[in-house]
């Protein structure tokens, strides 16, 4: 049986992954108002793996016995002023999410519950992925600018996404 602390920020963990999940369908849908078709395919791509994620929490909570509490999930951003200033706050975002799970594991160890201790490595080792995949992408548009050949290049290099 899992411990209601457990359960209740689990349950929070669902929230912030199905956030994570309109914030970067929110920035497809600009990526595509700017014509920029393969930054918003990959942007959908990270929507799905984020859906992906809060599903793992949400098995996770019901297999051990405890109960899913969805809760309402706040709307996101709806404009950026640039590619460049999505992928950053992207970044940003990744890094919160990074913090979230690593608080999760302080408190599974608090808690003694190995489990959830267990789970969480995978959310883990999740997240230093992130991360790298969406620095690398801030570095690339640092190198290349807003405009330009090198832009669609990117586009295209990120069109590519399985």
């Amino acid at each position: 049986m899992i411990k209601k602390t457990i359960q209740d920020a689990l349950n929070q963990q669902i929230n912030e992954e199905l956030f994570s999940a309109y914030l970067y369908l929110a920035m497809a849908a600009q990526f595509s108002e700017m014509n920029l078709g393969g930054f918003s395919h990959w942007m959908e791509k990270q929507a799905q793996e984020e859906l992906e994620h809060a599903m793992k929490f949400y098995h996770f909570i019901n297999e051990r016995g405890g109960r899913v509490e969805l809760q309402a999930i706040k709307g996101p951003q709806k404009e950026w002023d640039s590619a460049s200033r999505m992928m950053t706050e992207s970044l940003a975002h990744e890094e919160h999410i990074t913090e979230c799970i690593h608080n999760l594991v302080e408190l599974a160890t608090r808690e003694k519950d190995y489990a959830t201790m267990n789970m969480l490595q995978w959310f883990v080792n999740e997240q230093v992925e992130e991360e790298a995949g969406v620095t690398e992408i801030v570095e690339k548009l640092k190198l290349i600018g807003e405009r330009g050949q090198g832009l669609f290049m990117l586009d295209r290099e990120l069109g590519a996404r399985d």
